[in-house]
């Protein structure tokens, strides 16, 4: 039902379209089964930046395209596009593209617009992606998760502006030793590739949840790999206490950052660590064959600490206007975060998602660092560490932003976060320092002593 009324809105936006009553619009979204493009989209003229036609069975795009002076954005994905085309690349203003879920074969250097900042190719057919792109030097977001790729041009070590990276899912036996000298980047999701690590041998301590054990409640959120559930947990054993609890089920698809199957691997291996999602087990049993995490319920206090990027900022979260920080609740989080860190360096996790927006914080209660579906496996003293120690360092300035907070301990939780932003990789501190660094910023000022977390 819900699909139906989107197409009929949607046939009914293009009616309005093709009467002349959208003119002036920045955005269009349409969705009407469409297996060309509409030219009186072109009486938009130099107003219409936006521009959405995921969804479709288009499998070209008119010349016409690169007549809209301002298109900054297009979204192409889920229509049976063979190849982007080359059209795509002589848009003048176009920043942001997006073709996921097509059924792509080959992407020409001539199809990446000059100004491009953003690159969605996820869960497509690519077994390349074309030098090209290392001559596009405002990239920053190049998200290739779910494709046949097994190598990246040298060409692409070029791109010093890259700060997110999703390579999972691909056919990678090794990695290039540039990917890990890149001096922006900082979100990097690699699992599901042979080149990927395995995770670490369970210790047995964690629980497995037979699913009529479990009592599934009203949906608590949805995010790219599966739904959150409030659950009550009662185990068969004689006198076993009930207990509420989350749980997560997985879609079982592939997602922008890579497979469920290595989020849940992920989540298993840092289960009951402090300021990280207590995970109690997992899910056998599923009439549906579904896979699911059984985690501790988190108390309704705790809320994000930003909203994602938009649009607009590409890869710097979104924090309320409003939104300050006190001395001692900035301390807090950086300590918190500092330790979850320390906590995934010590089981050889890359988070590959370390970001404001995957934090939950509650003041005067602490910080949680959740959403593990980015995360890869390392070896310990591989360096790797280092580029998600400059996600730790773009989030410490953007907490420090805004807190007004005085002292030395400040000055040295800035110049902490400035070490690690540095371009040079191998010069970064990582995590285990950090760590100590943040414990004696926050000893040397009283203000900046944050309550124990609990």
């Amino acid at each position: 039902m819900a699909r139906g009324a989107y197409f009929i809105m949607s046939a009914a936006l293009l009616d309005s379209l093709r009467a002349g009553a959208l003119a002036g619009c920045r955005r269009l979204d349409l969705c009407a089964e469409l297996t060309e493009l509409p030219r009186e989209i072109l009486g938009l003229g130099d107003r219409l930046e936006i521009l959405n036609v995921s969804g479709n069975g288009l499998v070209d795009l008119p010349d016409w395209l690169a007549e809209l002076p301002r298109l900054r954005v297009l979204f192409c994905s889920e229509n049976p596009f063979r190849e982007v085309p080359e059209i795509v690349g002589r848009c003048p203003a176009l920043e942001m593209v997006g073709f996921k879920s097509c059924q792509l074969e080959t992407v020409s250097g001539t199809a990446l617009p000059p100004r491009l900042r953003w690159l969605i190719l996820t869960d497509n057919q690519l077994s390349e992606v074309p030098a090209e792109l290392g001559r596009r030097p405002r990239l920053q977001k190049l998200m290739l998760s779910g494709n046949r790729i097994a190598a990246l041009p040298e060409a692409l070590s070029a791109c010093r502006q890259l700060e997110l990276l999703r390579l999972a899912a691909n056919r990678f036996a090794t990695f290039p030793d540039w990917l890990w000298e890149l001096p922006s980047l900082a979100w990097l999701a690699l699992a599901g590739n042979p080149a990927a690590e395995m995770p670490p041998t369970e210790d047995g301590s964690l629980a497995e949840v037979p699913w009529p054990e479990l009592r599934l409640g009203p949906q608590l959120g949805e995010g790219a790999s599966g739904f959150i559930h409030r659950a009550q947990w009662q185990p068969a054993a004689p006198g076993a206490d009930s207990r509420e609890v989350a749980v997560k089920l997985f879609k079982g698809a592939m997602t922008s950052d890579g497979l469920p199957d290595c989020e849940m691997a992920a989540s298993l291996a840092l289960a009951s660590r402090p300021h990280l999602p207590g995970i109690l087990g997992g899910i056998s049993g599923h009439p549906e064959g579904r896979a699911g995490l059984v985690m501790a319920l988190i108390d309704p206090a705790y809320q994000p600490l930003a909203g994602p990027p938009s649009l607009e900022s590409c890869t710097r979260d979104i924090y309320r206007e409003d939104e300050n920080f006190s001395a001692a609740e900035a301390g807090g989080v950086l300590r918190d975060l500092a330790g979850a860190a320390a906590q995934l360096r010590s089981r050889g996790v890359l988070h590959g998602d370390f970001y404001a927006h995957n934090v939950l914080y509650a003041p005067g209660q602490g910080a949680i660092l959740t959403d593990f579906g980015a995360a890869s496996f390392y070896q310990a003293g591989a360096g790797r560490e280092r580029l998600e120690v400059r996600a730790y360092g773009l989030l410490a300035q953007e907490v420090l932003a805004r807190c007004g907070g005085t002292g030395g301990g400040r000055a040295r939780l800035e110049a902490l976060a400035a070490r690690c932003t540095i371009s040079e990789v191998a010069a970064r501190p990582d995590f285990g320092e950090v760590e100590a660094e943040v414990a004696a910023a926050l000893q040397q000022d009283a203000g900046w002593a944050p309550p124990r977390w609990r």
